[in-house]
């Protein structure tokens, strides 16, 4: 983890970005942003506040969209890309105080509600917000013990806005507002120099209705907790009610304590998942699984293909050769081009592209450039990354296109450009759409709008080109094996043979691959949790690799053999057809793990988890494709045909 949260991938600019993905000199430098910064006794800590968030309604807001204390210029701090993307507003605040100074009962501002500002605080609270502050990069946690004994401390992720409570006999409900803030700074101590580096930032929140004699004036000694009298606030005050009229007192704490953490390792404490032995356990479990399946899998096709092949190349008469069954029969129309062969082109070639962008952002993410303490760094690096690699998308989509004996290679390659990014964005803008209604900030702004039609218009578009201009200008591919002018007829098939039927089958094997560390992800995404073992995830993703295109070679040596010689679109759809119980698990998973009730939210929910399904559909299919692509040149090259 060392190295991890060191070496994050902040980015200030899209061009840096792409400058960064070009140059980088391993571990010699910090980036901007994360590198460690030293404080001595009296420095001035700025804390900035971040969105509120939700995990009721997935709609983020910006921390003073409701009437908090506000200081005397509200400054928003830079941010990137991908942070806007996930609706981060990182904004200064009014709590500022100095290293190693303890402060008690600070009062930060007064405020008097009114009937609107009330009823915005009481909505913020019946949705369950979370308010999210930071300190020198680190997020502000609130330490939670669990019930079993010697069970490690966990930390939740910002602290409530307050909290409802129903008086029991009585249907009456009230609410609480946490308006004093008790902070602990955790700093470990350089012995040599004397300074100080921020390992921890943790909070307490309460509601105490503040009391205080005289006129209200910023000097004035509140009776409730007072640092002269060392009365401190506690979680048996009387509450802060949130009604019409009341007034607030906004107040703070600060304490320092030293820690044994280094500055290195003070993002482990935020990434102690909750139930990490049972994530141990079930990829444990995944990985056996799909080894013994792939061991079968292996066997049969070895067996079986080596036994076919020596007896087909031993046939010597013609009779012989006529009475044979099987896939060498159809080795005239094995290599026909299937119906809508430029639409497979374009999903073979997005596939390509999407390939290119996860496996590049994984070994990223493996060698910790994009760790969780630089927020927003994983989505910008994969939208630069599926712009850059589509140059890889049209190459693909050209080849294949050509091997096809197609001639348009512009319209393929305006169809790769345009189509999936197209459906994706026709989707994200109307979910944008719907969030820019419920005024949240995780609606994207204009100008991110135009930046992303821009990477997609003024580099993805032409990279597609570049792309298919150097694929059709290479050779086509050669057939292994002639093709015969008229097609063959294809018997009729078994029931399990159906086309239906065996690209249905064909998806259970990918998914069940990935379903564990699927919910580790949604749980990541939608529960507002750090995902941070990359390590396992590509594992996972090589397990799925090789799930995939095992599975579809088998189910198409099985089709080839009964006679069915339309393999091409089979091959895509058998192992895409995983998307579809990606998206049944989705939907699982909405209605057992999360308590949405807002029905623009599960829109955004479903909406997302369209375009995510989306995705996989098209790189699981592609694997499958290619998988099956080589094993069908492999065994037709492999036999004599008279």
């Amino acid at each position: 983890m060392g190295n991890r949260s060191h070496l994050g991938f902040p980015i200030h600019h899209i061009w840096i970005c792409v400058f960064l993905l070009l140059s980088i000199h391993g571990h010699s430098f910090y980036l901007p942003g994360v590198a460690p910064q030293d404080f001595f006794k009296g420095d001035a800590l700025r804390v900035k506040v971040n969105k509120l968030a939700s995990t009721k309604t997935q709609l983020p807001y910006s921390y003073y969209s409701v009437p908090y204390c506000r200081p005397d210029k509200i400054v928003d701090s830079a941010e990137n890309l991908g942070e806007v993307l996930r609706g981060d507003r990182i904004e200064n605040s009014p709590y500022e105080f100095q290293m190693l100074v303890p402060q008690m009962c600070n009062a930060v501002c007064r405020v008097v509600l009114n009937e609107k500002t009330a009823k915005e605080f009481k909505e913020k609270i019946d949705d369950e917000y979370r308010v999210n502050m930071i300190l020198d990069n680190l997020p502000l946690v609130v330490p939670m013990t669990r019930m079993e004994k010697d069970s490690p401390i966990i930390y939740q992720h910002g602290f409530f806005v307050g909290r409802k409570v129903q008086y029991a006999g009585t249907k009456e409900e009230k609410y609480f507002i946490n308006n004093h803030l008790t902070f602990t700074v955790k700093f470990h101590k350089d012995i040599q120099t004397d300074s100080a580096r921020i390992v921890g930032f943790e909070v307490n929140a309460f509601s105490v209705k503040h009391q205080y004699d005289g006129q209200w004036s910023r000097k004035t000694r509140l009776t409730t907790c007072d640092a002269h009298a060392k009365r401190m606030v506690t979680s048996s005050d009387p509450p802060q009610e949130v009604e019409d009229k009341k007034e607030i007192i906004f107040t703070y704490d600060v304490d320092f304590q030293e820690s044994d953490v280094k500055w290195a390792s003070r993002w482990d404490t935020y990434l102690l998942m909750a139930d990490d032995q049972v994530h141990w356990f079930s990829i444990v479990n995944s990985l056996m699984i799909v080894l013994f399946l792939s061991g079968m899998v292996a066997m049969i096709m070895l067996r079986t293909l080596y036994r076919d092949i020596s007896k087909y190349n031993q046939l010597e008469t013609q009779e012989e050769a006529q009475e044979e069954t099987g896939w060498k029969l159809v080795h005239g129309d094995v290599f026909r081009p299937p119906p809508n062969s430029d639409l497979l082109c374009v999903y073979v070639g997005t596939g390509v592209q999407f390939f290119g962008m996860i496996l590049i952002a994984m070994i990223f993410a493996v060698l910790g450039f994009l760790s969780p303490s630089n927020r927003g760094g994983l989505m910008t690096a994969l939208l630069l990354l599926w712009v850059l690699m589509g140059i890889f998308g049209g190459y693909a989509s050209a080849r294949l296109y050509k091997t096809f004996k197609g001639t348009e290679w512009k319209t393929i390659t305006l169809k790769t450009a345009f189509m999936f990014p197209g459906i994706a964005f026709a989707i994200f803008f109307v979910l944008n759409a719907l969030i820019w209604g419920e005024k949240s900030s995780g609606a994207v702004p204009f100008g991110t709008m135009f930046a992303l039609v821009f990477l997609w218009f003024g580099i993805s578009v032409p990279l597609v080109f570049v792309g298919s201009y150097i694929g059709f200008k290479k050779p086509a591919i050669e057939d292994p094996v002639k093709t015969n002018k008229i097609p063959r007829q294809i018997p009729e098939q078994a029931w399990y043979m159906s086309s239906a039927f065996s690209i249905l089958i064909g998806g259970i094997l990918p998914f069940g691959a990935v379903f564990i560390e699927l919910f580790f992800i949604l749980t990541s995404i939608w529960l507002q949790q750090f995902y941070y073992i990359f390590g396992f995830l590509f594992i996972v993703f090589l397990i799925l690799i090789v799930t995939c295109a095992e599975i579809t070679i088998v189910l198409c040596y099985f089709q080839l053999c009964s006679e069915d010689y339309l393999w091409w679109w089979r091959s895509y759809l058998t192992s895409g057809s995983s998307a579809l119980y990606l998206f049944l698990y989705t939907i699982f998973y909405f209605f057992t793990k999360l308590n949405i009730t807002k029905p623009v939210s599960g829109i955004l929910y479903f909406g997302y988890m369209l375009i995510a399904s989306y995705a996989f559909f098209v790189l699981t299919g592609t694997i499958g494709f290619y998988a099956c692509f080589w094993f069908t040149r492999l065994i037709y090259s492999s036999v004599k045909i008279d």
